[in-house]
């Protein structure tokens, strides 16, 4: 986004505020948005408060992201502080998304609020045209013998990829190698002590974690209920996929990019660039990978258990499901998309047909 703006506006017209910033840096830019040497304000949900005066619009992009709820105190939503500013200011609000918020879309449909307009984009950009979409049903790969995280089709599509010197996207919304541990013996699964959550075992650092709080400890070999050593590893996640990905393609380069990669300062950026410009084959990745970048060698992305968001303790599951996986169709630039299903209930033709009737949104 910054890239972009610079192309268009000049360094010196824009300001920066986001939270890898460091204190001096986010006073600088605070300053300097003050002294009004700044006319355009970048940043994430914070950069809503940024103190411009006269302000002629404000867009939030990906308006649909749940991550504009600051769950941290203050808290605070950055959409309903941004209309009051708006509305203050005189000024239109833009609420930017392919697959809008359904509390944003409905009244706008709806008409219930006659400042409200829907501004379609009925085209996409340079006329290219929507990917292809396959659904794989696991079951059948089961019956079929194949139990390798990857669908037969995928795996063939990746190699005729790799073949062709084309990069390939992998998507999978877990991190860590596997997302529970259990004693085959009693049941017993580690939790964490604060949120009383199963602990997510990451291979690397040979620790369990908490994505809920951070909270860490040692990897258990002996059950402390009843001092067994069945203990078994299950789920999936970034780790245990990439393992995969490096076993059955043993000369392809992969790169990963999820929270526990992109820790470091401007590691989100150098990942990214890397992929680019050092035309790594496959990327592997949590929803960091699908968020609208331009990747033009990007022929193929592959979706894993896609399904299984369905299955999440949240009431808009369903929604929010259709929605991450509208974005990973758009990062596909050209015409091939494969998405693999893990569970026996996916009805995959049903969900195929939603998300086509759903993108008209």
């Amino acid at each position: 986004m910054l890239n972009r703006f610079i192309a268009r506006f000049g360094k010196e017209e824009i300001a920066v505020l986001h939270s890898k910033l460091s204190i001096g840096e986010r006073h600088d830019e605070w300053e300097r948005i003050r002294a009004k040497k700044a006319k355009i304000v970048i940043g994430a949900r914070s950069a809503i408060f940024a103190p411009l005066e006269e302000i002629g619009i404000i867009i939030i992009d990906e308006e649909h992201d749940s991550s504009y709820k600051a769950e941290s105190n203050p808290k605070y939503d950055a959409k309903e502080v941004a209309k009051k500013i708006a509305k203050q200011n005189n000024c239109p609000l833009v609420l930017g998304s392919a697959t809008p918020d359904i509390r944003t879309y409905y009244p706008a449909q709806n008409k219930e609020n006659p400042e409200i307009e829907i501004l379609s984009l009925t085209k996409r950009a340079n006329q290219s045209s929507l990917p292809k979409v396959q659904v794989v049903d696991l079951k059948q790969e089961l019956v079929n013998g194949n139990r390798s995280m990857l669908s037969m089709d995928l795996y063939a599509a990746i190699e005729e990829n790799l073949k062709q010197k084309r990069q390939t996207i992998l998507f999978l919304n877990r991190r860590g190698y596997s997302t529970f541990i259990m004693c085959r013996n009693c049941g017993y699964t580690v939790k964490c002590k604060n949120c009383n959550i199963s602990l997510t075992y990451h291979s690397y650092e040979k620790k369990l974690k908490c994505h809920y709080c951070g909270y860490e400890e040692k990897v258990v070999t002996i059950c402390p209920e009843c001092q067994s050593d069945k203990i078994r590893y299950f789920g999936t996640g970034t780790q245990k996929l990439e393992q995969e990905i490096q076993k059955q393609f043993p000369k392809a380069s992969t790169i990963r990019m999820d929270i526990d990669t992109v820790t470091k300062k401007n590691s989100h950026e150098q990942i990214l660039n890397q992929f680019k410009n050092e035309n790594i084959d496959i990327l592997i990745g949590t929803q960091m990978v699908v968020k609208g970048h331009h990747f033009p060698n990007v022929t193929l992305v592959g979706v894993i258990a896609a399904d299984s968001s369905l299955n999440i303790d949240d009431y808009r599951a369903n929604e929010r499901t259709f929605q991450i996986l509208t974005q990973v169709a758009r990062t596909c630039r050209k015409r091939k998309i494969r998405r693999k299903s893990s569970s026996a209930n996916l009805q995959p033709r049903k969900l195929y047909h939603s998300m086509c009737q759903r993108t008209n949104l």
